[in-house]
């Protein structure tokens, strides 16, 4: 084969492959998009223990029980309901920062929506944030000091009409 025809051989091959690794990059790279943005794979959820109690929501002469796990250390409080897949209607979990202080939480490895109210050092719902997103990075403030944080599943609030200036009764609020 002629030089010349060799070289116009060889960058058509060159280029023929730039565009294949370009082609299998572009695809590979859209398949990697679609897939959830939790934990790398292989995650699971760590090893936390966490004690239970009971606790009532009264909101409009109405009383709500619930049975919270207490998320009351650094431990659990940053694991909190990561991995879970599914939490029983008249559950939850109460987020205690032994102070009042701004308060910031996120979605990061949660795999259900949530309902997020924060409440002061009395028991009172200061905020309601409803439907978190799962798997969401995105932060959820408290927007003023706070002394705890309860989560329960998405929908909660607003099937039980739950709103800012309820009152949580529990032994932690004094």
């Amino acid at each position: 084969m002629p030089r010349r025809f060799r070289a116009a051989a060889g960058a058509c091959y060159s280029l023929a492959m730039t565009l294949h690794r370009r082609t299998f990059l572009a695809f590979g790279l859209a398949a990697l998009a679609t897939l959830p943005a939790a934990a790398p794979a292989g995650a699971q959820a760590p090893n936390v223990r966490f004690e239970t109690s009971s606790l009532t929501i009264e909101s409009d002469g109405k009383v709500h029980r619930f049975t919270v796990e207490m998320a009351d250390n650094d431990e659990r409080r940053t694991v909190g309901l990561m991995f879970r897949r599914q939490m029983a209607p008249d559950a939850g979990m109460l987020f205690d920062f032994q102070r009042d202080a701004p308060v910031a939480m996120w979605m990061r490895n949660t795999l259900i929506p949530l309902d997020m109210l924060f409440v002061d050092a009395r028991g009172i719902v200061r905020k309601v944030h409803a439907r978190a997103v799962p798997l969401s990075e995105a932060i959820i403030a408290s927007d003023e000091p706070v002394r705890a944080v309860l989560e329960l599943n998405g929908g909660t609030a607003a099937r039980l009409g739950l709103k800012q200036g309820d009152r949580l009764v529990h032994p932690m609020f004094r």
